[in-house]
C-alpha cells in the first residue's frame, strides 16, 4: 500500500458510494451567504513531529501537511483521482510512462514560482540513500524521470507498476529551498513553504500550529481565514473544550457520539457525523521478541480475544470486525475469508503445544517464566484504551498476564516504535484506495524508521506483494491480495480487531461541510462561517 496515501487522507468512508449520516443543528438557514474570515481550531491528541513530509511518519505531522503542500494528483470527493498540481495527464498505452502537464502561474508561499523542477527535485531526494523516508520504495520503481519543460514531468517505469498513477499524490518540496542541502537539516521541517490553501504561521510546541489562508490559493482563497491545530493529549479534555468553544471540531469517541451530545442544546451548537472509517484497530506483536515468534502464541491470543465484546463495549457497536488488511467490501477484501473465532479452549490447546502449562493460580508458566506482557497504546485515545483492557482481562482468563501501558504520541513513536522497544501495541493504520500492501507487509520494509515495524518476514507473501502492484489486471491482483489474506490468518503477525466508524464533530456556525465517500473535510477550502456567526 502506498502508506503516502494512508497517512495524507483524512478519514473516508469505507464503501464508494456511501455518504456520512449526519446530525444538523437546528439553527436558521438565514445565517448568511459565504463571507471571509473566522478560525478552523481543530483538536487532536498527537503533535506533529516534522512537516517535511516524507521525513514524518506520523498521522499529526500529514494532517498539518496536508494543508500546506499539494501532489501532482489528489482523490476528489468520490475517491476517484483528479489532478492537483497537475491539470492533466497521460499515459501510455503500455501503460509504462505518465506525463504530468503541470498547472502554470502556482507559487511557493514565498513568491516563487513552481515548476517540474520541484517534481525532480521531490523524487530524487525521495529515492536518494541518504534520506530517511519510509516512502521511496513507490518511487524506486521508475527507470527514468524526466522534465523536458518546466510545465512537464515525465516518468517510464520498466514493467507495469498498479500504484504508479495515485503515487504521484505525494506532497512535492520546494527545490529552491532544499535543493544541494541536508534536508534532515532544513528550517522547513518547523517552518514549512508549500503551495496548498494553507500557509504555516507559527509552531508553539505542546500546545498549536497555526496556519493561515492563502489568498493566492490557485483553487481559490479559503474562505476560513486561519486553521489552528490544537494539541490536547487527553481526550475528556478534548470534549470540555469543545463544549466551552475552545475547539470547533474534533473525533468523538463512541461514548460522547452515543450518549453525550445528544441535547437540543448541543445539536444547535454542533453538527456531528458518523461514517465508516478506512482504518483499522490491531493488536501487534514485535515478532523479533522470544515470546511472539511461535506463530501458535499469536494464533492463540487472537482465539482468546472476542471481537465481538470489542465492538460493543468499546466501539458501542459503532464498527465492524476486522479480518485482514483490506477494507471490508472492497474488490481486494476476501469476503469468504475468516480470520480464527473467539474459542478460548483452543488458545489453551495451543498454548499447550507450544510449552506452556497452567498451574495452581490458574498461571500460563514455562521453564519456571511466567507468560506476561506489556501492550503499548498511545495517550488520548480512550477507544483504543479500553480495547486493550478488554484483551487484558480476555487473556487473563487463559493465564497469560498483560500490563497496559499508555505513551504520549512522539514518544510513543521515538522510542519505542522507531526503536523496536515494545512487546506488543494498540494501533491502527488508515486504509487507501489502492490496495497496495508494499511498506506495511513486505520484509525489506522492517528497518528502522520503517512501517514493517513489527518485523514480519514471509517470502511468499513478499512474492504476491511484489506480483499484485505489477500487473494492471485487477482479477490477478485479486487472487494475490485473497491469497495473502489466507497466509496472514495463519502467521497472525496481528490480531486484526476491528474497523471504526468515524465520529468527527463540527460547530454549526461553519457551513459548505458536504458528506461525500471522502467523508466531510475534502472541500475545506468550501467551509465558510456567515459574518454574523464568526466568532474569531
Amino acid at each position: 500500500m502506498n502508506r503516502w496515501w494512508a497517512l495524507c487522507l483524512l478519514t473516508i468512508a469505507s464503501l464508494l458510494g456511501c455518504v456520512a449520516e449526519s446530525d444538523h443543528p437546528r439553527a436558521t438557514s438565514n445565517s448568511g451567504p459565504p463571507a471571509y474570515g473566522d478560525n478552523l481550531i481543530v483538536g487532536t491528541i498527537g503533535e506533529p513531529s516534522n512537516l517535511i513530509p516524507i521525513l514524518a511518519s506520523d498521522s499529526a505531522s500529514h494532517d498539518v501537511a496536508g494543508l500546506i503542500y499539494n501532489g501532482l494528483l489528489k482523490y476528489d470527493k468520490n475517491l476517484q483521482l483528479v489532478g492537483d498540481l497537475a491539470e492533466s495527464w497521460q499515459i501510455s498505452k503500455d501503460g509504462l510512462t505518465i506525463t504530468f502537464h503541470l498547472r502554470k502561474g502556482i507559487k511557493w508561499h514565498d513568491g516563487v514560482e513552481f515548476s517540474s523542477r520541484d517534481v525532480m527535485y521531490t523524487y530524487r531526494v525521495t529515492i536518494d540513500p541518504k534520506t530517511p523516508t519510509a516512502y521511496a520504495e513507490d518511487f524506486k520503481q521508475v527507470k527514468s524521470a524526466s522534465a523536458p519543460d518546466p510545465y512537464t514531468f515525465r516518468v517510464t517505469y520498466d514493467k507495469p507498476f498498479a500504484p504508479a498513477l495515485a503515487s504521484w499524490g505525494m506532497n512535492i518540496l520546494p527545490s529552491h529551498l532544499l535543493e544541494g542541502k541536508d534536508i534532515t537539516k532544513s528550517p522547513l521541517s518547523r517552518k514549512p513553504v508549500g503551495t496548498g490553501p494553507f500557509r504555516f504561521k507559527e509552531w508553539i510546541a505542546g500546545q498549536r500550529v497555526v496556519l493561515d489562508a492563502n489568498r493566492d490559493y490557485f483553487e481559490g482563497r479559503p474562505y476560513i481565514d486561519h486553521y489552528t491545530y490544537r494539541i490536547i493529549p487527553d481526550n475528556s479534555t478534548m470534549y470540555m473544550e469543545l463544549k466551552a468553544g475552545g475547539i470547533d471540531m474534533m473525533g468523538l469517541t463512541p461514548v460522547q457520539y452515543q450518549r453525550q451530545t445528544n441535547s437540543k442544546d448541543f445539536l444547535v451548537r454542533f453538527s456531528k457525523y458518523r461514517y465508516p472509517s478506512s482504518s483499522y484497530v490491531y493488536l501487534g506483536f514485535n515478532l523479533r521478541h522470544p515470546l511472539f515468534s511461535d506463530k501458535r502464541i499469536r494464533q492463540a491470543i487472537t482465539a482468546a480475544i472476542n471481537k465481538d465484546e470489542i465492538i460493543h463495549g468499546a466501539l458501542l457497536g459503532m464498527g465492524q470486525t476486522a479480518h485482514g488488511p483490506f477494507k471490508p467490501g472492497t474488490w481486494a477484501d476476501n469476503p469468504g475469508q475468516k480470520d480464527i473465532p473467539y474459542d478460548p479452549s483452543l488458545s489453551i490447546k495451543l498454548l499447550a503445544e507450544a510449552g506452556w502449562q497452567m498451574n495452581s493460580d490458574g498461571k500460563l508458566i514455562k521453564n519456571g517464566k511466567p507468560f506476561q506482557f506489556t501492550i503499548l497504546t498511545n495517550q488520548g485515545n480512550d477507544v483504543r484504551l479500553k480495547t486493550a483492557q478488554i484483551i487484558q482481562q480476555r487473556l487473563k482468563r487463559i493465564g497469560i498476564e498483560v500490563k497496559i501501558r499508555v505513551v504520549e504520541w512522539a514518544s510513543l513513536l521515538s522510542q519505542f516504535i522507531d526503536k523496536g522497544n515494545f512487546e506488543a501495541l494498540v494501533m491502527g493504520w488508515t486504509i487507501t484506495p489502492d490496495p497496495d500492501l508494499f511498506d506495511v507487509w513486505h520484509s525489506s520494509k522492517t528497518g528502522p524508521k520503517e512501517l514493517n515495524f513489527v518485523g514480519y518476514k514471509n517470502q511468499e507473501v513478499d512474492r504476491l506483494i511484489e506480483q499484485g502492484r505489477s500487473t494492471f489486471d485487477q482479477e490477478k491482483r485479486k487472487q494475490c491480495y485473497y491469497r495473502i489474506q489466507e497466509i496472514l490468518v495463519e502467521d497472525q503477525p496481528y490480531s486484526f480487531l476491528y474497523v471504526p466508524d468515524a465520529l468527527p464533530v463540527v460547530s454549526s456556525r461553519f457551513k459548505g461541510i458536504e458528506p461525500a465517500p471522502a467523508g466531510i473535510s475534502y472541500n475545506l477550502i468550501k467551509w465558510y462561517v456567515p459574518k454574523v456567526e464568526q466568532a474569531h
